[in-house]
């Protein structure tokens, strides 16, 4: 297993727990309302909203959940306005750290979140500080169980537009450019693909590898940022050694 994959794989057991738990639910009720407030209530006219519902269809969000959420964003009904941001700090081992915030309280989120990067042995960032260590891709991912072989699939990708194609952890990730997303994504599906998550990701340009104390201190401040209320996602450029504690 790669080491950049490592946290990846974690992200994506724990996102299966907390659906478990019903942990996931108000993250993706902020995520569909700050997509509706930013494009509008139609999912059909607003790329955003759409893949905000499908993900919170795909954990089971009840859709008058989805509804109320919808009508709240767009004030329907009261409720509580978020608003996004950007966060980049460092880990240990010189890695970078880059969050995507929805928060009702800029100053409250900031200090938390400034208090966990201290506890684990990084530090909260400048805006600007690590975000030119990423770029934002269009990611889908096809899960690797339905009948379709690499080649086969790249060529579809290829032709619906996409970027590149490679495997992650069974699964097949299609990169696409972020404004091309909607584009792929309706390809992929005209050609009988099955698209099993479509999102905008930020990945690393380079990666840092990490081992021994400084992975497992860097694997414990990821998954508590990622356990935060506040954060919606958390990307990272380290590259975790083989013996890396998950």
């Amino acid at each position: 297993m790669s080491g950049h994959s490592k946290w990846a794989n974690i992200k994506r057991r724990k996102a299966k727990v907390d659906a478990a738990k019903g942990n996931i639910f108000s993250r993706l009720t902020k995520d569909i309302m700050s997509a509706a407030r930013q494009g509008g209530p139609n999912p059909e006219t607003n790329f955003k909203l759409r893949l905000a519902i499908a993900r919170a269809k795909e954990n089971n969000l009840p859709q008058a959940n989805i509804e109320r959420a919808i009508q709240r964003a767009t004030g329907q009904v009261e409720g509580v306005a978020y608003e996004e941001a950007i966060y980049e700090g460092f880990g240990p081992g010189g890695t970078a750290v880059l969050l995507e915030i929805l928060t009702d309280n800029r100053n409250r989120t900031a200090g938390e979140i400034r208090h966990l990067f201290t506890r684990h042995g990084g530090s909260l960032g400048e805006s600007g500080s690590v975000a030119w260590m990423f770029e934002q891709k269009g990611r889908l991912e096809v899960p690797g169980d339905r009948g379709w072989d690499e080649d086969r699939l790249l060529e579809a990708a290829l032709e619906a537009g996409a970027e590149d194609l490679r495997t992650e952890d069974g699964a097949f990730e299609i990169l696409t450019e972020p404004t091309r997303l909607d584009e792929v994504h309706r390809a992929l599906l005209a050609r009988g693909v099955p698209v099993e998550r479509a999102e905008r990701v930020w990945l690393p340009r380079t990666t840092v590898e990490v081992s021994g104390a400084d992975a497992e201190r860097l694997l414990k401040l990821l998954d508590l940022l990622d356990d935060h209320d506040d954060v919606q996602r958390v990307f990272t450029n380290a590259e975790f050694a083989d013996d890396a504690e998950a």
